[in-house]
């Protein structure tokens, strides 16, 4: 049904303003010969009326409008089939359809169609990829199986392999076929923000119960004290007070590590944008541990500070991973002793994990990877290392560094105190920005320390600061 668009909502339509132009025109040329006839000497009065009616028709005639083919399939909107296939594309969760095969064949379960999402996060083709060796999780693969074949609908959690555990939610529901063919719908729904939040959650409140109740309990103690018999004792209540303000600044500093630590983890799954130069970074590190070392007699020793080894990362969390590696490293050296760190700037993986190529390396040290990034084909690191030579490290202590308020015995004297979360934040840090961390350490030994990066691209490497 033909209708007209008009350019304003109160803009009269064409016919009704033609109605309007034409019933005015009419009564104007009405008059006129009505005057015409009152008065037959005057004919002009006629040529008027003839000369309103025919301007009134030539301004007020109605174009013809043409429809340019061309234009038109310009404008024509996508098909149905082109449109669905658009939306389907650009999900953001990934999606699978999958084909049944034979009921007994689990292996035999084939990805009939995938969206952009599902092919970049599992890296397999549109279609015709198995299921079985991109979705290992038995839990997954059975509610598939629930779905091709006893028609059910099932929520299931599932945790994905890889250098940064992410969470999903997988749905499956079945889906109706034209052929002989049984299908079913998988959908993988990201909640790693959700789980990270709920467990650093609880990971806080126990964490934090837990350390800062010995600090709490002695400026209780000591509060008591200074109300009680040390009222009027200068020297007892100088002494307390002393001691009162180093577990103040104890519990200071275990906070600030903490929420550090919880806003790290908050961004784990988010790759940073930045460029830094690392060789920079620990020459400032260096500057800045100047004066912790001089009062503890270690020589911090960087080596060739002239060096660039620009990679991909933000700056304040790559200066904090090499500080805490070095305060790690001053702590446990003693005094008249050395700190090594050596930049690498552009290594192969292979090359970044290796064992520590320095000189005076012991026997029977152990290496162990803490941290192991995706191997990415032509990816190249940067890496920093540090070594002491403090009373090292037995291997049965190596795994559990990075674990929070983890601390060796036998090294837990009062000039060594820390909050126990250094070493954590650095796994952390290092695993968000998708590097490697390595220790290699034996009794008596010291301890060796490597954190790489991805280093930063050819084009980009003029913008790294």
């Amino acid at each position: 049904m033909p209708y007209e668009v008009t350019s304003s909502p109160v803009a009269p339509l064409t016919g009704s303003r033609l109605w309007t132009v034409g019933a005015s025109a009419g009564i104007a040329i009405a008059a006129l010969l009505g005057a015409a006839v009152l008065q037959p000497t005057a004919a002009w009065l006629v040529g008027a009326a003839v000369l309103v009616g025919l301007t009134t028709w030539l301004i007020n005639r109605r174009p013809r409008i043409e429809t340019n083919p061309v234009d038109a399939a310009a404008v024509e909107p996508p098909s149905d089939r082109a449109l669905l296939d658009s939306v389907f594309q650009a999900l953001a969760d990934p999606v699978l359809v999958v084909s049944g095969g034979e009921a007994d064949d689990i292996a035999g379960r084939r990805i009939v169609l995938a969206n952009t999402a599902a092919r970049e996060l599992l890296r397999i083709q549109a279609e015709g990829a198995l299921l079985v060796p991109v979705l290992r999780d038995p839990a997954v693969l059975e509610a598939v199986d629930e779905a091709l074949f006893g028609g059910l609908t099932r929520t299931t959690d599932y945790a994905g392999v890889g250098a940064q555990t992410r969470h999903w939610r997988a749905l499956t529901r079945p889906l109706p076929s034209a052929d002989d063919r049984t299908l079913a719908l998988l959908v993988l729904r990201d909640e790693t923000d959700v789980r990270r939040m709920e467990l650093m959650r609880v990971d806080f409140l126990a964490n934090a119960s837990h350390e800062l109740k010995t600090p709490l309990a002695s400026l209780s103690g000591f509060i008591e004290t200074l109300k009680g018999h040390a009222r009027d004792d200068p020297r007892a209540r100088d002494k307390f007070l002393d001691i009162m303000a180093a577990q103040a600044d104890r519990m200071s500093r275990l906070v600030a590590d903490l929420l550090s630590l919880s806003r790290i983890e908050l961004n784990e799954h988010i790759p940073p944008a930045g460029r830094v130069d690392l060789a920079r970074a620990a020459a400032d590190v260096v500057d800045a541990v100047s004066v912790l070392s001089a009062d503890r007699g270690v020589v911090v020793n960087l080596q060739d500070r002239n060096i660039s080894a620009p990679v991909n990362g933000d700056r304040d969390e790559i200066l904090q991973v090499v500080q805490n590696l070095v305060d790690n490293a001053i702590k446990y050296s003693p005094s008249g002793g050395t700190v090594e760190i050596v930049i690498q700037p552009d290594i192969a993986l292979d090359e970044a994990s290796a064992p520590w190529s320095g000189g005076n390396r012991g026997e029977g040290a152990t290496r162990l990877p803490l941290v192991t990034p995706d191997r990415e084909s032509g990816q190249r690191y940067a890496a920093v290392t540090v070594r002491d030579h403090g009373p090292g490290l037995a291997r049965e202590h190596l795994p559990r560094l990075t674990e929070r308020f983890y601390r060796v015995e036998g090294q837990k004297s009062g000039e060594r105190q820390g909050t126990g979360l250094g070493l954590a934040i650095v796994k952390h840090i290092v695993n968000r920005h998708r590097g490697g961390l390595t220790v290699e350490s034996a009794p008596g030994q010291g301890a060796v320390f490597t954190a790489y990066f991805p280093v930063v691209a050819p084009r980009d490497r003029a913008t790294a600061v």
